[in-house]
C-alpha cells in the first residue's frame, strides 16, 4: 500500500499497480496545508482530499483518521462520511487528541478503555459493513511490545478488523506482533523512523499482511523540487535549500 497525497498521486499509484492507497494524516497536513503532523487538520480537510482521490481511482483507499478529531460524535461522523464518499476504511490511533507524529518522542496515550470506545463508535457509525476499521497502536515506543500486543487484542475485541503497529524496532518485533494476533497486521515502512526498512519478501516471512509506504512519493517529489526550480533548471545551491524544513513535518 502506497501513500497518495492527492488525486494525481493516486492515479500514478493505480497505474503502477498498487493494491491499496493510503491518505495519511501527514499527507493531508503537509501537502494540502503546509503544516506539520501534529493533529492540526480537521475531518473536513481530510474528507475533501479523500473525496478527490476516490473520484478518480478504483483502488481501495485507507484514510488516516488520527485520533478521530475529538469526541465520539466526531469519530462517528468520520466513519459515516468517509464510508459515504467511498473510502475503503480508516485507521484510528490511541494517542491523546493533541497527537504527535508516530515516530517522534513524547507521545501520550489514552487508556485502553477509551480507545475501545473510539473503535466501537466507528464500527457502529459506518454505513457500509465492508468499510474497514483499523486500530493503530503507538504503545511500542511508550510502553514496549508486550503492552502493544495486549492493547491490540483489546482493540480487536472492541470491533477493529485490522491492526497497525507503529514503530517496532526490529524484525523479531514484527514476527512476535503478527504471531500474537488473529487479524491482519499493517507495518509502516517510512524512511525516517526507528523501524527497519524490510523487503516485501522479508515482511511476508514475518507474518506481516500489509506494507505501507506512506510518504515515499512525497519525499521523492520534495527532493526533486529542492534541486530544480519550476522551469526545470538546476539550482546552484539546491542542496542547501530543501523545500520542506523541520523533522516534525514529514510523518504519518
Amino acid at each position: 500500500m502506497v501513500g497518495a497525497i492527492n488525486a494525481m498521486c493516486a492515479l500514478l499509484a493505480e497505474r503502477a499497480g498498487f493494491g491499496g492507497i493510503c491518505l495519511s494524516g501527514a499527507a493531508a497536513a503537509n501537502a494540502s496545508h503546509g503544516l506539520p503532523d501534529l493533529g492540526l487538520t480537521e475531518l473536513k480537510h481530510v474528507l475533501e482530499d479523500a473525496r478527490r482521490i476516490v473520484a478518480v481511482t478504483s483502488v481501495p483507499l485507507l484514510v488516516d483518521a488520527d485520533t478521530g478529531w475529538g469526541d465520539h460524535e466526531t469519530i462517528s461522523e468520520a466513519a459515516s462520511r468517509l464510508s459515504e464518499v467511498g473510502a475503503a476504511g480508516l485507521h484510528l490511533e490511541d494517542q491523546i487528541d493533541t497527537k504527535r507524529c508516530g515516530h517522534r518522542p513524547g507521545k501520550r496515550l489514552v487508556s485502553t478503555a477509551q480507545m475501545q470506545r473510539r473503535i466501537e463508535t466507528a464500527v457502529k457509525a459506518r454505513i457500509d459493513q465492508e468499510f474497514v476499521i483499523m486500530a493503530r497502536t503507538d504503545v511500542v515506543m511508550v510502553e514496549g511490545l508486550d503492552a502493544a500486543i495486549n492493547r491490540a487484542r483489546h482493540y480487536l475485541e472492541a470491533g477493529a478488523e485490522m491492526i497497525f503497529a507503529e514503530d517496532p524496532t526490529n524484525a523479531d518485533d514484527f514476527r512476535r506482533f503478527a504471531d500474537a494476533l488473529e487479524a491482519p497486521v499493517l507495518e509502516n515502512m517510512t524512511e525516517f523512523s526507528r523501524t527497519p526498512l524490510l523487503t516485501l519478501e522479508q515482511l511476508r516471512t514475518l507474518g506481516v499482511d500489509i506494507a505501507l509506504y506512506p510518504l515515499s512519493a512525497f519525499r521523492v517529489m520534495n527532493h526533486a523540487a529542492s534541486r530544480r526550480n519550476t522551469a526545470g533548471v538546476a539550482r546552484p545551491d539546491a542542496d542547501a535549500r530543501p523545500v520542506v524544513r523541520g523533522a516534525g513535518l514529514l510523518c504519518v
